[in-house]
This record gives C-alpha cells, sequence and structure tokens, in this order.
C-alpha cells in the first residue's frame, strides 16, 4: 500500500517538475507597458458621487448603481461610466467633486 501511495504522488508530481521551468521564464511587461499605466482612473471618491448624481437621476437607490468604468479626461475632469440596475450612463466629475452632468447612455 505504501509503494502504491508512493507512486500515486510521483505521478501527480511529475507534471508540475515539468511546468516548474515553463512558469519561472514568464515575467511582467515593463511598467511604462503595462495597459493601467496608460489610463488614470477617477478616485473612489468621486466613482461614488456620480454613482449617487446617477441613481437620483434614475430614481433609484445608491446602492443600485455601480461603478463600472472610469477615465481622466484631461488635467481636472473625470468621466465615470455606471450601471443601474441594467441602465448605462455616464457622469462627468471634476476633481473638487462637482459633478458637470449626468446621462444616460442610448
Amino acid at each position: 500500500m505504501t509503494k502504491w501511495n508512493g507512486w500515486s504522488a510521483a505521478r501527480l508530481l511529475f507534471p508540475l517538475v515539468l511546468l516548474a521551468p515553463v512558469t519561472a521564464c514568464v515575467s511582467s511587461p515593463p511598467p511604462d507597458q503595462m495597459a493601467r499605466t496608460k489610463l488614470q482612473t477617477a478616485p473612489a471618491d468621486l466613482q461614488l458621487l456620480c454613482a449617487d448624481a446617477a441613481a437620483k437621476s434614475a430614481g433609484l437607490t445608491q446602492n443600485k448603481v455601480l461603478p463600472t468604468n472610469s477615465q481622466q479626461l484631461d488635467a481636472t475632469t473625470y468621466r465615470v461610466e455606471l450601471n443601474a440596475t441594467g441602465r448605462r450612463f455616464n457622469c462627468i466629475i471634476d476633481n473638487t467633486g462637482k459633478v458637470a452632468s449626468v446621462q444616460p447612455v442610448a
């Protein structure tokens, strides 16, 4: 029985031993080539302010509206995409928290 368990363990570990050198060769790209370094997202507090504004616009409670994407448009302005129970909205907000617009996406 011990021999069988040892043989089973060896059969299970053998593929892992073969894959170890392959996984060691994988490296991440330099920081300037990573996707997240090209686009700045809106800070979480601004995304939540947009979610609140979209909830009011849609007649929903804030917990029914989720930010799904955001990006910085210029030095002081962000666009936040929101999902309000299946309805999509775009919100434009500045870095002080002033919501410029909330528009449904057609």
